[in-house]
């Protein structure tokens, strides 16, 4: 079952696949996508977009995608039951107006904090900060998006004491609008041969509400150090997500065309990045998207896929065991 509603109080318990938690969806009867995991005092958080279907147009800006407010799943057990949350609409963030894509969340001291985009009353997009004292919410919005960054899937690295934002997708997630920390307006892509755009990343400030820096375009390139081409099917296309595993930082991200989530490694947070190869396989629908966790000592990736709808705006979020290899290649056992 799940919350019905969407103000920021429904709650609702749903129930792991009875086969296992690795055969189905985490939760049944609401379409969750784009999963940021969390472990916080042994508690799995799974940050989520809500799919929904509003009747919004299906176009290559990915207008179908028009989600309106956040879900968190909190998993005290892997077999279950996940109590699901909703924590934050459209319409209790002041400089909001639609889609609020995928969403991801940090902890600093006893305050947790959201990062989200949406997109403006002008058709940009943005990202946003809201806080709770609870990592199940209610959170509450900052009246302004961070300033100096914007395009999509946020996600955030707490390294030691510093917290590093990464940002990124292109086509309909704007990032070939962005020139630096400026919103231009116009696309401008990389020819097939030129090093393909990457992601941007920024340290964030001591309160994560702002940026500390710029940002800088991350890097990833092939095992002899040459930049990944745009042409490249291996290319970076959304959805950055960086863990720090071993003392080694993985950037996982999706391929978008290839319909893969491939990882890259580095020994710095900002890059350049060393491609090592294919996590997860295309699944159900046209992408898929993901984090990494550590529970219990396992290592697992959470993705998402279109398998119980069969269509592409309508997903649900699984879990899969993931195996770090003793060369650092990362590669998940879907079921």
């Amino acid at each position: 079952m799940s919350a019905t509603g969407t103000g920021v109080d429904d709650v609702a318990v749903g129930t792991a696949v009875e086969a296992g938690p690795f055969d189905g969806p985490l939760v049944e009867g609401v379409f969750t996508a784009d999963p940021s995991g969390h472990v916080w005092d042994g508690v799995l958080y799974v940050y989520a977009s809500h799919d929904e279907e509003t009747g919004a147009q299906h176009d290559d800006d990915g207008s179908h995608f028009d989600m309106r407010d956040y879900r968190v799943l909190e998993l005290r057990d892997l077999a279950g039951p996940v109590i699901e949350h909703a924590v934050l609409h459209v319409d209790d963030v002041p400089w909001a107006d639609r889609q609020m894509w995928a969403p991801d969340a940090a902890r600093r001291g006893d305050t947790f904090y959201l990062f989200f985009p949406a997109k403006d009353a002008e058709g940009v997009f943005r990202i946003g900060v809201a806080t709770s004292s609870s990592p199940t919410g209610p959170f509450i919005a900052e009246c302004a998006p961070l300033d100096g960054v914007g395009s999509i899937d946020p996600a955030v690295l707490t390294d030691d004491d510093a917290a590093y934002l990464y940002v990124g997708g292109i086509m309909g997630g704007q990032l070939q609008r962005w020139d630096g920390g400026t919103y231009t307006g116009v696309d401008r892509y990389p020819a097939p041969h030129e090093p393909a755009l990457g992601p941007l990343v920024a340290r964030l400030t001591d309160d994560l509400l702002a940026l500390a820096e710029p940002t800088r375009e991350v890097v990833v390139t092939d095992p002899d150090g040459v930049p990944l081409t745009q042409g490249d099917p291996r290319r970076f296309f959304e959805g950055p997500w960086v863990s720090k595993i071993d003392g080694v930082y993985h950037l996982l991200y999706s391929t978008g065309g290839a319909h893969t989530l491939v990882h890259a490694t580095s020994d710095s947070p900002y890059g350049p990045f060393t491609y090592r190869g294919t996590v997860l396989e295309p699944v159900a629908g046209w992408t898929t998207q993901g984090s990494i966790v550590q529970l219990d000592g396992a290592w697992y990736l959470l993705y998402h896929d279109a398998r119980s709808s069969g269509r592409d705006h309508l997903r649900n979020v699984r879990i899969a065991p993931l195996t770090v290899h003793p060369d650092g290649r990362l590669t998940a056992d879907p079921r």
